[in-house]
């Protein structure tokens, strides 16, 4: 295993001020009263394009330059409010539903937003066809059809999907990062050969959210710079400096010198390390992520359903969570998360070595060896150590293939993977979120590509009836009953599938004690700078 640590001779607070010309020695002490400065892991980015942007560090940036028809409250993350529809219903039929759009937004050009951008934007996003477009074409939408489906005259935008889902769910998957809505004049003016502003849209931005992008270097850093005459009011942090520092060291050390405001990447030592300190504090906020192992299919031996079995006892979740993962990782082993309708805290796997090897033995199998493709952050090394530990214990030799989160995630997605340690956060606040990703493969091709869903990344062909319950839950409007369908579906996933849930994540946020209305997020969405002051 090879770590390039990317240690920068420049702190982030420094690099700001050089990029933002201000003077660096003034911010040595502490950073200016009106940026936020962050410390963060963003090397996951792929794209800042809405309809092609699905990864943690990228929502980050995208929920703080777009505005949603309908969003989330930073301040209460539980119903729905008014994002750039003040008003929204829907008809009788459970099938038309309708939009009217806030007359007092603009777009960061200054161009007005109306309800046919919001239209253009969703229609794109289903033209385009990327990553996260299953997120709206689940509801019947197809390229062919969706200049139909999704209208817009006059402030109303119209939106007629295939079947009677139950509201909320509709409602919930366009607080998705897929539906930012998008400045259509912006991103026509920089259309090449009818890609509709795609090639600009991957590093640029055209949204109407708090801030604009005013720089960006993959990897390595961006700044968001306020926006005059937000329609929420203007924001305290007139700029956001976000920078690429993966060492939860560098990161401590940048933090107690206020040299940034805060710090997203700590690990539990660090967290016990700057306890005591009155300059600092630490808000713990429990997320949606998963962290959990995929078993690519297509690799026999990761196919039989005893090596699975025998897998999921070679994971030493309690021992982990007790000790370098302590206070940020919680025990969870099923594909929904606390906090969302139906969830599953059963616990039924732990490390058993003498039963994994009895498993293997039924399984007719010996001297197996496979690759962990791993992420190069710290807290995921240290779990895919001791996974090789403990998978060693057994006579399963593992080596770890570390890379970028933009390498891992784009070898799991090509279903080249042979073992994937990877994270999974929810797209929207609703449970089928994750059964639709872990527990659908419509079509197992290669040549689907259906690389939004779980299942069709890591090759596996999904029980027909567990399918149809999935299916069956999002139709149903009784809360109760959904909820129990829920469960059943993770019982069976929980006991059959190649996949290996082991945690859900507790952020730990620690932060200058001046900073306050930071939010992460919560389980169900993505983090707030708009709402930061100091």
């Amino acid at each position: 295993m090879i770590f390039n640590p990317l240690l920068r001779k420049a702190g982030p607070a420094v690099m700001a001020a050089l990029l933002l010309g201000a003077a660096p020695q003034a911010m040595m002490a502490e950073t200016p009263a009106d940026t936020l400065v962050i410390a963060d892991a963003i090397d996951d980015i792929v794209s800042l394009d809405p309809a092609e942007a699905f990864e943690w560090s990228g929502g980050n940036l995208l929920n703080n330059v777009y505005d949603t028809l309908v969003e989330l409250d930073p301040a209460n993350l539980g119903p729905l409010v008014p994002g750039l529809a003040e008003s929204w219903e829907v008809a009788d039929d459970g099938l038309t539903y309708t939009f009217k759009m806030r007359s007092d937004a603009k777009f960061a050009s200054g161009n007005p937003v109306t309800a046919e951008d919001a239209a253009w934007t969703l229609q794109r996003a289903v033209k385009l066809d990327k990553t996260p477009s299953f997120i709206l074409t689940q509801f019947g939408f197809t390229p062919e059809n969706v200049d139909e489906k999704i209208s817009y005259e006059g402030d109303t935008l119209t939106i007629v999907v295939d079947k009677p889902y139950a509201p909320s769910f509709f409602y919930n998957c366009l607080t998705a990062t897929i539906g930012s809505i998008i400045d259509k004049k912006t991103a026509l003016e920089h259309e090449v050969d009818g890609d509709m502003g795609y090639e600009w849209l991957k590093t640029n931005t055209a949204g109407s959210g708090a801030y604009h992008l005013r720089a960006y270097k993959p990897s390595d850093s961006y700044i968001l710079e306020a926006n005059d005459g937000y329609w929420r009011g203007d924001v305290a942090m007139k700029r956001v400096f976000v920078r690429h520092v993966p060492e939860p060291a560098t990161e401590r050390l940048l933090l107690e010198k206020g040299d940034i405001d805060i710090a997203r990447k700590l690990t539990p030592v660090d967290i016990e390390g700057i306890a005591g300190n009155e300059d600092l504090k630490v808000e713990d906020t429990e997320k949606g992520q998963i962290m959990y192992l995929a078993l690519n299919q297509k690799v026999e031996a990761l196919a039989n359903p005893k090596v699975i079995e025998a897998m999921k006892y070679l994971v030493d979740y309690e021992g982990m969570s007790s000790s370098f993962l302590k206070g940020q990782y919680e025990v969870h082993q099923a594909f929904l998360p606390n906090g969302f309708l139906g969830a599953l805290s059963d616990t039924p796997y732990s490390l058993d070595v003498e039963k994994a090897k009895g498993l293997l033995a039924e399984a007719g199998v010996s001297d197996l060896s496979f690759t962990i493709t791993v992420r190069n952050n710290q807290d995921r090394l240290e779990m895919a150590q001791s996974i090789q530990n403990t998978f060693g214990q057994a006579g399963i030799g593992i080596e770890l293939n570390v890379g970028t989160g933009k390498e891992v995630l784009g070898e799991y997605r090509a279903r080249e993977h042979q073992i994937a340690l990877e994270g999974w956060g929810p797209d929207y606040p609703d449970p089928h979120t994750n059964a639709d990703t872990f527990a659908r493969n419509p079509d197992n091709s290669d040549e689907a590509k259906l690389t939004g869903l779980l299942a069709w990344r890591t090759a596996w062909a999904v029980p027909q009836e567990m399918q149809d319950e999935v299916d069956a839950a999002v139709l149903e409007k009784d809360s109760d009953t959904r909820a129990q369908m829920y469960l059943d579906v993770q019982k069976q996933h929980q006991a059959e599938s190649p996949f290996i849930p082991m945690f859900q994540i507790i952020q730990q946020n620690a932060m200058r004690a001046n900073v306050e209305g930071f939010n992460a997020g919560g389980s169900i969405h993505s983090a707030f700078y708009w709402s930061v002051t100091k």
